[in-house]
């Protein structure tokens, strides 16, 4: 049966554990084949490309986004892409076809990126373009490097692994990313190998210009979309769990098990993502279900997530949240009465680009919490121009998540549990389907909220 597989970057830096714990485990002979591995690039990799995910400190792109000198920079990954390769050499990496592959791919990038510099120093075209495209060189330089990588590692062990380059490096064709992912599975017998697909993929929409950081997740998706595999299966090097189990404890927490498409939703909304929401629909359409597993476990079958999953018994399955959010509070008295007064409101957030996760009202006010990241002075200046107060506000936002949780007392009793601990709730809220229970609270109570309701709800 064949399945589409998605392997992130802390695994794939495992790589000898992703080949001993899913590649080989309990499979041999022609059971290793009909697989297709969608990779992400090693960890780390990308930060250096683009900038690091986590704390915005730039990489290649931002000099020459910045008409600074990319030269050195390019010349310093070679070397600590090279220096990856060496720690893999063990595992059967030839070092030297390695070496000279990611050397010539980076120097092949330079030259575009010189091309693209010197557009761009001339003033004659979009700022915006030329850096997106940019974008898209450097990207594809991580996925490249590990499937490469991965590839010739399989060959070398006697198994026979195809790579699909979807980075269309040297391929002036104008595919969209479905078109060119078509053409390059389309004459290959699966049954008798396994391949490597690159997690980046070109296409005229541009990869990164529609899903930025998440495009790996999205070339899985629509790979699978593509071949309708049995299953589609994300690797990572956690389970997806009912709480975070660094902060309630492992022995108080346990992979989900089932839950459906609806749920993972909820939890990448709120940052928890099994996978990229813009990644997930075409799975769920498409009735494809979608298995998320620990590389590290591989005897545990762990979380299957189907469209049509309900709970059988009526239970919280997920306890999560972020201290990452913002609430805008926007505050005038003439909101009383006036039908559509949030209109204006939303229109300005769409104006700036910026999404929410939850909204509540009231007389004369409507609160809105947004990711911290996204906050934009345009935004809340043009709020300020048009609205009586505006206030801005640091927040925690707590979340009880499930497919079947619509029972009575449920609000009330977590409630309780975060006032027995002296949690005051700022606001708090949920859509008819029930699915989500959302309390804003102060920053520095996340993590004895997020105890306490899994304590009460356990």
């Amino acid at each position: 049966m064949l399945t589409v597989e998605k392997i992130g970057g802390t695994s794939m830096t495992a790589l000898g554990d992703v080949i001993k714990n899913i590649i080989l485990f309990e499979r041999e002979g022609q059971q290793l084949y009909n697989r297709i591995f969608v990779v992400s690039a090693f960890s780390g990799v990308t930060n250096l490309l683009l900038e690091d995910k986590k704390t915005g400190e730039p990489g290649v792109y931002h000099k020459l986004a910045n008409y600074q000198d990319f030269h050195k920079p390019l010349n310093e990954l070679i070397i600590k892409l090279k220096a990856i390769n060496k720690t893999y050499q063990p595992l059967g990496l030839e070092l030297t076809t390695a070496n000279q592959f990611i050397e010539k791919r980076i120097r092949d990038a330079q030259t575009y990126l010189e091309n693209l510099a010197n557009i761009l120093a001339s003033g004659y075209v979009s700022k915006e373009g030329i850096l997106q495209a940019a974008r898209e060189i450097l990207a594809s330089i991580g996925e490249t490097h590990s499937a490469f990588n991965f590839t010739n590692i399989l060959q070398n062990m006697g198994i026979n692994a195809t790579l699909i380059d979807l980075s269309g490096f040297n391929d002036h064709h104008s595919y969209t990313i479905d078109q060119r992912i078509k053409k390059d599975l389309q004459h290959i017998d699966f049954e008798n190998t396994i391949c490597i697909a690159t997690g980046y993929a070109k296409g005229t929409e541009g990869i990164m210009r529609e899903f930025d950081r998440g495009y790996s997740e999205v070339t899985f998706s629509k790979i699978a979309v593509e071949v309708k595999p049995h299953e589609a299966i994300i690797h990572k090097e956690y389970h997806l769990c009912t709480a975070d189990p660094v902060l309630v404890g492992v022995d108080n927490c346990h992979p989900v098990g089932y839950t459906n498409y609806d749920v993972a939703d909820q939890l990448a909304d709120v940052g928890m993502e099994a996978i990229h929401p813009k990644a997930s629909k075409p799975l769920e359409i498409n009735n494809i279900n979608l298995r998320i597993k620990n590389t590290f476990e591989p005897e545990h079958p762990g979380t299957l997530i189907t469209r049509e999953y309900i709970c059988e018994h009526k239970r919280v399955e997920v306890i999560t949240g972020t201290e990452k959010v913002l609430i805008i509070d926007i505050y005038d008295p003439s909101m009383v009465g006036t039908p559509g007064s949030d209109l204006e409101i939303m229109q300005l957030f769409y104006k700036f680009g910026v999404s929410y996760s939850f909204k509540a009202t009231s007389a004369n006010s409507i609160s809105i919490v947004i990711w911290e990241k996204d906050l934009n002075k345009k935004l809340i200046s043009e709020l300020e121009d048009n609205f009586e107060k505006i206030t801005v506000e640091k927040a925690a936002m707590v979340c009880l998540i499930g497919s079947n949780m619509d029972q009575p007392g449920l609000l009330a009793k977590s409630a309780n549990a975060l006032a027995e601990k002296g949690i005051n709730i700022k606001s708090g809220g949920f859509a008819l389907r029930k699915v989500n229970i959302q309390f804003l609270i102060d920053r520095e109570d996340f993590d004895e909220a997020i105890i306490a309701l899994n304590k009460a709800m356990g």
